[in-house]
């Protein structure tokens, strides 16, 4: 299938404007390019603990529109079909109308032909089969080789969850849950993605694992991984919510139950983390972290302290760190 793309040259003060007036001519789903710094709260959406200065906002904004091109070149908008001519003319007429009564800059219009892309699975296409330690992970699509038979293996999709187990901070996880998991292990694992850590705990042994994530994506990414390693999905229980701010989760979770927490996860989130999730820790329970950049090492390993809890270990992959540390007893 292929699109086409009207790109319009605007100002970011019109972006909202344009894309509503377009919108009731049948020209859904805009694609937003500008300078506009982002928000805190954009920030924080975004999962990330380190971004880079962007441009200087220099209030242009770029708004593309796609419409569908059938094979006989005809274009479809609200059902019908039209053609770019015509679309370029509805267009027009409309940025003429608001121009009359608002500043939309250049409001100039190009055309492009771009191919369906589906976006969804296109990453696929550079996520192979990798080595942690002694571990394979291998993406769901691709098979077993003959001369890694008999190794432990995890297949993992991640759909649109996040965790491959190719970042640093997922790594630094796995290697603890080996060292800490015992067949009574019942786990948390907080932020549980595509259900990565919580699987491999089961499969190093655990007996049961809970996971809270804020994205239900993450609950069919876990039933799809736990039925590629053949786990059975009773052991694997999702709940869907912020345990830092929801007492209903916390107390769904439980408390004074879990021989293991695990979180890989932002070093500011984990800030707020500890001293809620000693809450749910038995005893002598271990406290297993990442998602970490060096330079909020001190930051989190200090909120762990204040948190009651003992820092056992301080592991390095690259930039990124993991703490680990025990309740007492």
């Amino acid at each position: 299938m292929k699109w086409k793309k009207f790109k319009i040259k605007t100002v970011t003060e019109a972006e909202d404007i344009i894309i509503s007036t377009l919108y009731d001519i049948g020209l859904e789903g805009a694609q937003i390019e500008d300078k506009v710094p982002l928000t805190a709260a954009e920030k924080e959406q975004m999962f990330v603990d380190i971004l880079p200065d962007g441009p200087e906002d220099d209030g242009i904004a770029w708004l593309s529109f796609f419409v569908e091109e059938t094979e006989d070149g005809r274009l479809q908008v609200n059902g019908e079909d039209t053609d770019e001519k015509a679309v370029m003319a509805s267009v027009r007429k409309e940025l003429e109308e608001l121009r009359a009564f608002c500043d939309i800059g250049e409001g100039s219009i190009e055309v492009e032909e771009t191919e369906d892309i589906d976006w969804i699975n296109n990453w696929k296409q550079y996520f192979h089969q990798f080595y942690i330690d002694d571990l394979l992970v291998i993406p769901s699509w691709e098979t077993v080789e003959e001369e890694d038979q008999g190794k432990m293996v995890l297949h993992i999709d991640p759909g649109t969850a996040f965790g491959t187990g190719m970042h640093e901070t997922t790594q630094l996880c796995i290697r603890q849950l080996k060292k800490y998991v015992t067949p009574d292990t019942v786990l948390l694992d907080v932020g549980t993605g595509s259900g990565i850590l919580g699987i491999l705990a089961l499969m190093f042994g655990a007996q049961r694992v809970v996971g809270t994530d804020l994205d239900i994506c993450a609950v069919e990414a876990v039933r799809e991984n736990l039925e590629s390693n053949h786990i059975d999905p009773e052991n694997f229980e999702m709940m869907i919510g912020n345990i830092i701010t929801e007492k209903e989760i916390q107390d769904r979770v439980g408390y004074g139950c879990y021989d293991i927490v695990a979180a890989n996860i932002l070093a500011d989130v984990l800030v707020a983390l500890s001293p809620v999730i000693v809450n749910q820790m038995k005893p002598g329970g271990i406290y297993i972290t990442s998602g970490i950049i060096d330079d909020k090492e001190a930051v989190v390993v200090e909120a762990v302290k204040a948190a009651g809890l003992e820092v056992l270990e301080v592991a390095h992959q690259g930039e990124w760190v993991g703490v680990t540390a025990r309740k007492p007893v």
